[in-house]
């Protein structure tokens, strides 16, 4: 277990508190990068590898269907996904993606219309990447002042949903690892501006196991963290910014994560909280934290 110096509260953290009205209109913002597995035909039960490993409990190739899926495009098995291997299904998220790819093709599946899979399991994996930096973006919006660090955040806002907006062989053009360290950085700006100086820089920092019950995190720097397994428990994350964190397995009972930057549903789910854990709005409590606790 990793052992590291640490600042702590005297009284556990107060019950949750309702979202403010800008964290409300982020939410509001956000609608259209959430996942609508109605509107989708299974992609990402059929397009990513699947690895054995405690995420997954089979090795599955690129573009071949997951043994699960049944020919409904539904899942056999969603309802026991952890039980029974699967953690890594249950913690994707499209943001969103799955049912624009759908749209983009027009009703033709990867069942149907074979020829089409490798251009929709492509464009996928495209958009996935743009919509999931756009979750990030409009909560940057949101988060700075108007001015020249805004108008910035604006206009690469403006050319994702244009990108994301293409054709798939547009999409297919596009240079994600270029286009994603242009975000990265625009956001570690963000980040910056938004924090107050003097929180804890612990970027890319190892805190697998970390033993940081109580800890006051407010305003850190955690982006790329690997916390897999942390003890977080009534710790304050407020104010600081998860992007990237690895949360898989980390203890948020109790810990204060509303108001915290850049976290997102993915991160939760592969967390474990109780009823104290606060969240910033528009993300959703995971059942299986109940039912762990």
């Amino acid at each position: 277990m990793t052992e590291l110096p640490h600042e702590t509260r005297d009284t556990p953290p107060p019950p949750p508190a309702p979202g403010g009205r800008r964290e409300l209109e982020l939410a509001e913002a956000r609608q259209d990068l959430r996942a609508d597995c109605s509107r989708c035909v299974a992609l990402c039960c059929v397009a990513p590898v699947f690895v054995a490993s405690a995420d997954f409990a089979l090795d599955k190739p690129a573009g071949v269907p997951c043994p699960n899926l049944r020919g409904d495009d539904r899942c056999g098995i969603h309802a026991k996904l952890r039980s029974r291997g699967f953690a890594g299904c249950a913690v994707f998220d499209c943001f969103g993606a799955g049912q624009r790819v759908t749209a983009l093709f027009a009703g033709s599946t990867w069942r149907d219309s074979p020829q089409d899979a490798a251009a929709m399991f492509g464009a996928l994996d495209v958009l996935r990447q743009l919509h999931e930096a756009l979750w990030y973006l409009r909560e940057a919006a949101h988060l700075v002042p108007r001015g020249p660090l805004h108008d910035l955040v604006d206009a690469l806002i403006g050319t994702t949903e244009g990108l994301a907006a293409s054709d798939a062989a547009t999409l297919a053009d596009i240079d994600t690892g270029t286009y994603r360290r242009e975000v990265g950085d625009l956001l570690a700006d963000v980040s910056a501006a938004v924090r107050a100086p003097g929180g804890r820089r612990w970027a890319g920092r190892d805190l697998v196991g970390a033993r940081l019950r109580g800890a006051d995190l407010r305003e850190a720097d955690l982006r790329g963290a690997y916390a897999i397994g942390a003890d977080l428990r009534d710790a304050d994350l407020r104010r600081c910014d998860l992007l990237g964190a690895d949360l898989r397995g980390a203890d948020l009972a109790g810990a204060r994560l509303d108001g915290a930057l850049f976290l997102t549903q993915p991160q939760v789910e592969a967390a474990q909280g109780d009823p104290r854990t606060t969240l910033p709005a528009g993300l959703a409590r995971p059942g299986h934290w109940s039912a762990g606790r």
